[in-house]
């Protein structure tokens, strides 16, 4: 019982989040993001590893979610804005960018799936992508790392129960 749960929460999970969040003015969001996203980053801006994002716009959205922003650096720190044009996005799903963050997905094998989707300016989406991949996890704050860890275990384990639950079909039919 308690695995059919954990299967329906990781499969439908994020999209009850879309609603709180599309009732979230955007200034709340503002708010929460650049903290986490300064609070998160903070070595990597204070060793000038973001500096190429200086007058660049990177584009994040988390489509089953509704969730979208652009991030850019204004003096020496991340700035969330909602309208500007971006320069590269990275768009997929919740829970694929769940995993990429905490090392359970590798993005580009998601890129080929079309599950982590690219585009826009290909060299700032790539140093963007070789930051991402040279950040060490230990480096993360202790309480977003924990949880980030967690979240990730819960929904590996969905997707677990949720591809035995597929291949249980499948082999019925046949």
């Amino acid at each position: 019982m308690f695995e059919q749960l954990r299967a329906e929460l990781v499969k439908k999970g994020p999209k009850f989040l879309s609603l709180p969040l599309a009732l979230t003015p955007f200034a709340v969001k503002r708010a929460l993001l650049q903290q986490l996203l300064n609070w998160q980053f903070r070595h990597a801006l204070a060793e000038g590893e973001l500096d190429f994002l200086q007058a660049r716009y990177l584009g994040i959205e988390i489509a089953d979610v509704n969730l979208r922003w652009i991030t850019t650096i204004e003096e020496g720190q991340l700035r969330v804005v909602q309208d500007a044009e971006a320069d590269v996005w990275f768009r997929g799903n919740a829970n694929d960018l769940l995993l990429v963050a905490a090392r359970k997905a590798d993005p580009d094998m998601l890129f080929f799936q079309r599950r982590l989707v690219i585009e826009g300016d290909t060299e700032l989406g790539l140093e963007v992508k070789n930051l991402m991949d040279a950040l060490e996890l230990e480096a993360m704050p202790t309480a977003l790392r924990t949880g980030l860890q967690q979240l990730a275990a819960f929904v590996e384990a969905g997707m677990k129960q949720d591809a035995k639950a597929a291949q249980a079909r499948a082999e019925s039919v046949c």
